[in-house]
């Protein structure tokens, strides 16, 4: 939805060229500042030019969050070819499937998966490790110094509800809008510390990485998610901002105070879907900055979020649509009054121009110039958002609407639940029926139905869950994300096992 032609400088380039001596990326203690960034950044582009990389192709990467990486995504702007991050969870079957679905012209893969990629099998994508890839000369090839914000960036893969994923195209003006975007809703501070601990092959990740280079921001990367590790750098190392969800920030919490965090920690930004009620007071008694964000990958990161001064007033609120984003509420194409449910639209500069090779879902998702995200919320009379649930996740009860978010938030209120999950089943009677999974604190000992009894007294009857089972673990993505539709198969153990486990 940007203008066409539209150049500005490569912000890589020019960042390198404004503050060459600011501290750009750290890693394990590791500093980079924005000239060494740059120099990795050509250097590498070189040797994949040398390879044959060119402007338009994919090239994919199945890496962790590092360095090299960094360096790999900035180079092949640079080249112009376009990023196409692999999620290193998936197995080889999936990854084969993506790499010819986007057409890769090139697999760059860390040597910690070379058990998995030796199974991959697309005969067009050259395969090769990133030692090897260190190996090949630098060529004198000419690198864009320039983009078009038209231009295509990334394609990233959904992991979608039903069916094979969609690779989501997002050009580098949705990725500008969306960093500045979040800038104009919180504000820009030099000194800030961003912290990276979810996978740059997310959008969450990567969206930071590039922000900060907009920015001209320090971009603090853990491999991985580690509560202790994260409060540390908040609380030793002087990182100001962190990106995370309901169940990261749960854990996060277990280890902090109720002094909270240090005065120079401005931003926990909470994304992920609806955050439980619980969770978001226990923030506020430690005095914790948290604000609720809504966005998917469709919308190249955050796309509402509350602002600073609205987050204790507003709370569970996602916030008002960030400038310049338009929402609505609609049923059909229709808009619906305050307070009314219905899906959720979007439309801006940020968001994506469509699927990659799916012109049937590219057109049943942006409709007369809204993106449809599926997404069931309301909007009160102020215009704040409140996001009930996926509608992919919608349980209908004899023909009441029951959202699971609503469900687990009340399961998270009892002090002996750690985590929750709900989804829906069929019922003769009602048509559908929730049940709830749950993993409980050691601690505490709870029964199936102290917990349903807890739910009969906060919630209407058609919510109740009609089980509740007790696992281990609930399923969830590389980005610690639910993932209800996984439920089922914990059912499917337990009743293969015949127990119920307590």
């Amino acid at each position: 939805m940007q203008s066409p032609q539209m150049k500005m400088p490569l912000w890589l380039d020019k960042r390198a060229f404004l503050t060459p001596e600011r501290p750009a990326i750290e890693v394990n203690g590791e500093k980079w500042n924005w000239a060494w960034l740059n120099k990795e950044a050509k250097g590498i582009a070189r040797r994949l030019g040398s390879i044959g990389v060119s402007k338009g192709e994919r090239v994919a990467l199945l890496m962790d969050n590092s360095l090299n990486m960094v360096a790999v995504i900035h180079a092949l702007s640079y080249i112009g070819a376009i990023l196409v991050p692999l999620n290193n969870r998936l197995a080889a079957p999936e990854i084969t499937w993506q790499l010819l679905d986007a057409e890769a012209k090139l697999l760059l893969y860390d040597s910690a998966f070379q058990e998995k990629v030796a199974q991959v099998d697309v005969d067009k994508t050259k395969v090769m490790a990133w030692s090897e890839m260190l190996t090949y000369v630098e060529t004198d090839i000419d690198l864009q110094t320039h983009i078009e914000l038209s231009d295509i960036h990334t394609i990233m893969y959904t992991s979608g509800t039903t069916g094979r994923p969609k690779g989501v195209i997002l050009t580098y003006g949705n990725h500008w809008w969306s960093a500045t975007s979040s800038m104009l809703n919180l504000g820009l501070n030099t000194e800030d510390r961003w912290l990276v601990c979810t996978p740059m092959f997310h959008m969450s990740g990567l969206s930071i990485l590039l922000r900060s280079v907009v920015y001209g921001i320090t971009a603090v990367i853990h491999k991985d998610f580690d509560p202790v590790k994260v409060n540390q750098a908040i609380l030793q190392e002087g990182v100001t901002m962190v990106s995370v969800v309901s169940a990261m920030l749960s854990r996060m919490i277990e280890g902090v105070t109720m002094e909270g965090y240090p005065d120079h920690f401005r931003c926990m930004l909470l994304g992920g879907g609806p955050a439980p009620r619980p969770l978001l007071e226990k923030c506020r008694e430690r005095g914790i900055p948290v604000f609720q964000t809504y966005g998917m990958t469709e919308t190249a990161s955050q796309v509402v979020t509350l602002s600073p001064e609205d987050s204790l007033q507003k709370l569970g609120s996602a916030g008002k649509a960030l400038f310049p984003t338009e929402l609505r509420i609609v049923m059909g194409m229709k808009d619906v009054a305050p307070g009314e449910e219905g899906e959720i639209l979007l439309r801006g500069f940020n968001v994506t121009q469509g699927y990659w090779k799916r012109q049937d879902a590219t057109e049943k998702a942006i409709q007369e110039g809204w993106f449809r995200t599926g997404d069931i919320g309301r909007l009160d009379e102020e215009g704040y958002l409140y996001v009930l649930d996926r509608r992919s996740d919608l349980i209908i009860s004899g023909g009441e609407n029951v959202y699971p978010a609503e469900i687990e938030a009340t399961l998270l209120s009892h002090s002996a639940v750690v985590e929750a999950g709900v989804t829906g089943v069929p019922d003769d009677r009602w048509g559908e029926v929730a049940i709830g999974f749950v993993c409980v604190s050691q601690e505490k000992n709870v029964a199936e139905q102290e917990l349903i009894l807890y739910c009969e007294n906060r919630l209407a009857r058609y919510k109740i869950p009609r089980r509740i089972y007790f696992v281990k673990e609930l399923p969830r993505n590389a980005a610690n994300k639910l993932m209800r539709r996984q439920l089922l198969h914990l059912l499917s153990r337990k009743q293969d096992e015949g127990v119920n486990e307590e």
